[in-house]
């Protein structure tokens, strides 16, 4: 460490003296038209406000989503547009782990789309969110995960079926409460 201090400092020196041309221009770490893109987005990247519904605001556009349990029980909830699914179950306390918190670490909010129409209305699974699904328990072809489901008005009368079970490698049998 010693000599690297030394060794910055003289390099330093020598680059004071000497007035010789720079011989690489130094070009900023994104391009410029991504530069404009985040430019634009910059108080919304770093903002301390949430863009998350208020679920008690009751102006807010709402959908209808029944979660059906493992026993066939149904439970019908009003979701408003932009909130997840597992932000939803965790409102309404329904059984839905999430142990992640819907960071896309864990296949705990494993849900079944029961309706084809409905899960055609989905967009595209992410390869993040196919590679947690690869350790689901029950995996199904209409499988998803709750946290990566978001309400939007052409999901109204969504139904999802809860597995069985959930692989939850973490801890065993310990259901967290959301904060």
């Amino acid at each position: 460490m010693f000599f690297s201090r030394f060794y910055l400092l003289g390099a330093h020196i020598i680059k004071s003296r000497v007035k010789a041309p720079t011989l690489t221009q130094r070009t900023p770490y994104f391009p410029v038209s991504h530069n404009k893109f985040l430019r634009g987005l910059r108080h919304e990247l770093f903002s301390s406000t949430s863009n998350k519904p208020d679920p008690e605001d009751n102006n807010a556009e709402k959908i209808n989503v029944t979660f059906v349990d493992k026993d066939g029980e149904e439970t019908h909830v009003k979701v408003p547009v932009g909130m997840s699914m597992l932000e939803a179950a965790h409102e309404n306390d329904i059984e839905l782990e999430g142990a992640c918190e819907g960071s896309l670490a864990c296949s705990t909010c494993h849900v079944i789309v029961m309706d084809v129409d409905k899960y055609n209305n989905l967009p595209d699974p992410t390869d993040e969110e196919n590679d947690m699904l690869d350790l689901a328990f029950g995996l199904t072809e209409t499988s998803r995960l709750g946290c990566q489901i978001i309400a939007k008005p052409e999901l109204d009368g969504l139904r999802l079926a809860l597995p069985a079970a959930t692989r939850n490698f973490a801890v065993d049998g310990y259901k967290p409460k959301p904060h």
